[in-house]
């Protein structure tokens, strides 16, 4: 009898040889295997939104206090009106609830921003200029005047000169051409952290298909 893992790693080398077919081109097999993907995602997060959050939301309701259950109910009111935008006529019934969720997202992002990233980066910068060692002020100090000029490239601050152009202040435009160059080595050192995982994630893939076919081959 066949076991439930020589079944799993079947499906998961179809699956692969489906996704590598993209590199011969767009075809059938690659969007059977992304529409799967998508598909088996989608149902997932359904599945963890109605049991982790519906269900456990109802659960929690306070049915012996009118006030709180009253309270409770909100969110699963202000939930059923943003299903009236599936309807072009009734849509209005969902503004308020959009304007909410968009309001309260907003600024839970600027929130998040400020003391997730901005505040710590700033905190971490005059640390590091705390160090007894030289490389720690090195260090401290590449950071800090990285933090700075990134900063400076997204101040837009311009004045009109004599001759009807638009142009910010010269040593603001020279510190704004340094900002752009750390943005530009950010975004390279980030984009080859995530080519390094996608080929650690694509070697791993190939290691278990190679596996696979030498435990069926009985090698």
């Amino acid at each position: 009898m066949v076991s439930i893992e020589v079944i799993s790693a079947f499906i998961g080398l179809v699956l692969t040889l489906m996704v590598f077919s993209y590199l011969i081109g767009d075809n059938l097999l690659f969007r059977v295997a992304v529409y799967l993907f998508i598909g088996v995602a989608s149902g997932y997060a359904a599945a963890v939104i109605v049991e982790d959050v519906l269900l456990a939301k109802f659960q929690s309701l306070p049915l012996n206090d009118p006030a709180q259950l009253l309270i409770g109910l909100i969110p699963f009111f202000l939930a059923a009106t943003l299903l009236a935008k599936l309807s072009p006529r009734l849509s209005w019934m969902g503004n308020f609830a959009m304007a909410v969720l968009v309001g309260v997202g907003a600024a839970t992002a600027v929130g998040g921003a400020l003391a997730g990233t901005l505040i710590p980066q700033a905190q971490a910068s005059m640390e590091a200029l705390n160090s007894p060692s030289l490389f720690g002020l090195v260090e401290g100090g590449v950071m800090l005047t990285g933090t700075i000029l990134t900063l400076v490239y997204f101040q837009f601050g311009a004045k009109r000169a004599a001759d009807g152009s638009v142009r910010r202040n010269s040593i603001f435009e020279a510190l704004a051409w340094l900002g752009r160059i750390i943005i530009a080595v950010t975004f390279g050192v980030l984009f080859a952290g995530v080519y390094m995982a996608a080929l650690t994630a694509m070697i791993e893939r190939l290691s278990s298909m190679f596996n696979f076919v030498r435990s069926v081959l009985g090698l």
